[in-house]
């Protein structure tokens, strides 16, 4: 299973930005995909998920409000969709997604997630 992120990049303090991860792999499908970030010289934090069954979605404290997560489940691709960007966003922004028989993930429980993408970043200033 391969999850490749698309997106980052720069943006001015209230801009935006949109990230994409694609996930692939022989019929690979997960209950659950979520968007991490990492900060330099500060632990990964979760920022937000999306559960396939019900599209419910959650969303961090800093981030509520000003991000929007989705999924194209026919494509395996989930979206983070990034508005009024503050400088504190800044950080490497990670997608992942737990094995697909793995279904009581809570949202932000790094443990539980299996994959990976290499990791995209967003600056903002």
């Amino acid at each position: 299973v391969q999850l490749v992120e698309s997106g980052g990049g720069s943006a001015q303090a209230r801009g935006s930005l949109r990230l994409s991860c694609a996930a692939s792999g022989d019929g690979y499908s997960s209950a659950v995909m979520g968007w991490f970030r990492q900060a330099p010289g500060k632990e990964r934090q979760g920022v937000a998920s999306i559960y396939r069954g019900g599209g419910s979605t959650y969303y961090s404290d800093s981030v509520r409000g000003r991000f929007a997560i989705s999924l194209d489940s026919a494509k395996n691709t989930t979206f983070l969709r990034m508005n009024s960007l503050k400088p504190e966003d800044t950080a490497m922004y990670y997608c992942a997604a737990p094995t697909s028989d793995t279904y009581c993930v809570p949202a932000f429980e790094e443990a539980l997630y299996a994959y990976w993408g290499q990791g995209t970043q967003v600056t903002v200033s």
